[in-house]
């Protein structure tokens, strides 16, 4: 899923990236491989902890996790302010009502959003769709085996 997530947003070197509900870093720490800087978002501290330890660990120094609360607006954070051309946003089972509105205003040219729950995922869907976006890709991927849940992945793209 991580690896699919990167091929997806067809990170650059050169690019930013804004990964929201970062969590320990599971999909900020390789992101930070590939772009020039991440930005890794949690309402959790504890996790923002963990996620800035793995990054010590693993020698990533263009990568900054904030303990922030999503349902405020980001952009207005002084981390925000130049921008991002890539969002990648993996909430939880509520989805991300709370933050649609602010990844619009970022402009970013994709979004992968990840999702446990489709009710959210179509709710959240339909804020990017009425903002100019399409949907590029789309896959459902069994993460819990024998069980009837799936992750969804969806690839948004900006129209120019």
């Amino acid at each position: 899923m991580v690896a699919r997530a990167l091929e997806w947003l067809d990170v650059q070197p050169e690019d930013r990236v804004l990964d929201l509900f970062c969590g320990m870093g599971n999909f900020t720490l390789p992101l930070a491989t590939q772009a020039a800087s991440v930005v890794g978002v949690e309402g959790v501290p504890a996790l923002v902890e963990k996620g800035q330890q793995n990054a010590r660990l693993n020698g990533l120094h263009n990568v900054t996790f904030y303990h922030e609360n999503l349902e405020e607006d980001v952009t207005k954070q002084p981390w925000a302010k130049n921008g991002f051309d890539k969002v990648l946003l993996d909430p939880a089972r509520a989805g991300a009502a709370g933050v649609m509105q602010q990844i619009i205003k970022l402009e970013p040219i994709r979004i992968v959003y990840v999702s446990c729950n489709p009710a959210t995922l179509a709710r959240d869907s339909e804020a990017l769709l009425k903002a100019g976006y399409t949907i590029a890709r789309l896959a459902m991927l069994d993460m819990f085996p024998h069980t009837g849940h799936l992750e969804s992945m969806v690839l948004f793209s900006r129209v120019k």
